[in-house]
């Protein structure tokens, strides 16, 4: 039985791409601090990877640097077996690092509904979403790495058609976390062929203000980074929506005497 998103995917109305800018706008005067916190954390766990990559590759410098120096051919000397086993290191601890700089985000997307919908709802904690999905989670970004070098080795103009769909996955999963990965990936594709154009103009306007932080001596991009993620969760609200909500609006309180 097909999920009701994809229905609700062809019945999507649609979004205002003005409209949207400017409640993102709005949201992120309320979501700002936690977009700060959820960078820091994905920080956290950037930082220890970059340290692990690039600690083995200092005797290479060491090497390259006197060799430049004194005039001679640097040997460059490594065994096979050891140039194969780094690389596959670097592999597998990037994709571990992905998954959980992703579970931050979808979580980074339940803060926002509940700033946008004043809601009180628990959010759990910054890894919430790793709890019986990390094996999911672990394909899904196997997925989106997949298709992104797909795109790429297609000489890059199709890159900028997956972009579209990639940027929708993180909203649509982060709401309908019980969907497969296969119905994840045909859900974002569904929508960001629909919208293809709107959702692409967003991408680009909120990845340019994101990087505003720039301007402040480079750290303020800490605060700004997470602004990409507002646009795509108005998207997701003005397209596909959040039903239970709609529900909820709609019950009389049971203390409100008619």
């Amino acid at each position: 039985m097909e999920h009701p998103i994809f229905k609700r995917i062809e019945s999507a109305q649609k979004p205002d791409f003005g409209d949207i800018l400017t409640k993102s706008f709005n949201l992120f005067k309320d979501v700002w601090s936690q977009g700060l916190i959820h960078g820091l954390i994905s920080m956290a766990f950037v930082f220890p990877f970059i340290v692990i990559v690039y600690i083995p590759m200092i005797p290479f410098y060491i090497e390259a640097f006197e060799a430049s120096q004194y005039g001679y051919e640097p040997s460059f000397d490594y065994a096979p077996a050891v140039i194969v086993g780094y690389a596959l290191l670097i592999l597998v601890l990037s994709f571990v690092m992905q998954i959980f700089v992703f579970a931050i985000n979808l979580h980074f997307y339940r803060v926002m509904k509940n700033a946008d919908l004043k809601t009180n709802e628990d959010t759990g904690g910054y890894f919430v979403y790793l709890k019986g999905n990390f094996g999911k989670l672990l394909v899904l970004n196997l997925a989106v790495f997949g298709i992104a070098i797909l795109a790429a080795l297609l000489c890059y103009l199709p890159i900028f058609y997956v972009m579209v769909p990639l940027q929708l996955i993180a909203p649509i999963f982060a709401f309908n976390s019980e969907l497969s990965v296969s119905e994840t990936i045909k859900a974002s594709f569904k929508l960001g062929n629909r919208f293809w154009l709107i959702i692409f103009g967003l991408i680009i306007i909120s990845s340019m203000i994101a990087q505003l932080g720039i301007i402040a001596c480079f750290i303020g991009v800490i605060v700004t980074a997470y602004f990409v993620h507002i646009p795509m969760y108005y998207l997701y609200k003005e397209t596909i929506g959040f039903p239970e909500a709609s529900k909820e609006s709609l019950q009389v309180p049971t203390d409100v005497p008619i």
